[in-house]
């Protein structure tokens, strides 16, 4: 038996079974498992057989990369340029501390839940270490390390054109936060240089696949949790009855790619979303609304009653904070969540620093 149930076991721990298409991370320790040898001893050598391989596919399936090594930056930093390997790890962490608190800087750096990592390195010490302290993390043998790309868990249900440019989305994101903390003023000043164009459009055929991907895949800005596949995107968009919308966003430091969904049925004087989402990589833009004020002034300028399912999930708490602060409140319980309603019927205010552009 291979894979990260079996991994656990030898570590005489529980595993949890492998969820499809589960990881959004992988930390690679780098001595003996990146590269053959141990750098500080003089001994790095080549990569080891099928790790870029490994590294260059995951990429393009959309999985991020970063680094979890007890070594010196400098000399890391260095030798991964040698290799040509260093542009594919975000917030590398390098540093003699415990790896489980370098696993936890990179999901907070990346913003992304801590279950939906995996951990690779060749010292069994190591990877229970870092089990004990986040038990949902997957953690792998550096053994497995050119196999990675064949498991269940690193297989997404949905791979479109612009997951293989989310690493870049990232890249330009830490340039943005860079610039930020550099920034001597308010953020509010901050953001109104960076030029945000919100673009919000009826979903076409060129956007089915990542709609597809965003209701897999995003789990904090989400209204119900439930995902829908490309067929049934397909076939609501063509509906008289329904509305689906998806939202892009750039801003000179680049694009942030498709970054919100709604899908709203329209039946008489009610219109119901029925889901709502936004990606997590905006959340720190203020624009987690921008959508959601888009659908009242729609349906007020309808003359209709605006309504929301809500399916309460394990992380999903801030959406429903966001629709509290939008003017939704509770009007009943449905099979699986709350039924939300807006109360207001005033045009929302907008963003200053934000440009909406209204297609379709």
């Amino acid at each position: 038996m291979t894979g990260p149930v079996a991994d656990s076991m030898a570590a005489g721990t529980p595993a949890a079974p492998p969820r499809s298409g589960s990881i959004k991370c992988v930390v690679w320790d780098l001595d003996e498992t990146v590269w053959e040898g141990v750098l500080l001893e003089g001994g790095a050598g080549e990569v080891r057989p099928g790790v870029r391989e490994t590294i260059e596919e995951l990429d393009r399936r959309g999985i991020l990369h970063s680094v979890a090594s007890k070594n010196e930056p400098g000399p890391v930093i260095a030798r991964l340029e040698e290799l040509g390997l260093a542009q594919y790890f975000l917030h590398p962490q390098v540093s003699w501390g415990a790896k489980s608190q370098a696993v936890a800087k990179i999901a907070a750096a990346l913003n992304i839940g801590i279950d939906t990592l995996a951990f690779i390195d060749d010292q069994e010490f190591e990877r229970d270490e870092v089990r004990f302290v986040h038990p949902a993390v997957t953690c792998l043998d550096a053994k497995l390390a050119g196999s990675l790309a064949e498991l269940e868990e690193f297989i997404p249900a949905v791979v479109t054109e612009e997951s293989g440019q989310r690493r870049e989305m990232y890249l330009s994101a830490i340039s943005r936060d860079e610039a930020e903390e550099e920034f001597e003023g308010p953020s509010t000043e901050f953001m109104a240089g960076l030029g945000m164009v919100f673009t919000i459009s009826p979903a076409g055929t060129e956007h089915l696949r990542r709609a597809e991907e965003l209701t897999v895949r995003t789990h904090q800005l989400n209204s119900t949790g439930r995902t829908f596949s490309l067929e049934e995107l397909d076939r609501l968009t063509r509906s008289p009855d329904h509305l689906v919308l998806v939202a892009e966003m750039r801003d000179r430091y680049g694009s942030y790619g498709t970054i919100g969904l709604a899908l709203v049925a329209m039946s008489g004087a009610v219109w119901k979303i029925e889901l709502l989402l936004m990606s997590c990589r905006v959340m720190s833009r203020g624009v987690g609304t921008v959508l959601l004020h888009h659908l009242q002034a729609r349906a007020r300028d309808a003359g209709v009653t605006l309504q929301a399912d809500f399916v309460p999930t394990d992380r999903n708490r801030i959406m429903y904070v966001t629709y509290r602060f939008a003017g939704f409140t509770e009007i009943g319980h449905s099979d699986d969540g709350l039924i939300l309603e807006s109360a207001s019927a005033d045009a929302p205010v907008p963003l200053e620093h934000l440009e909406v552009v209204i297609r379709g």
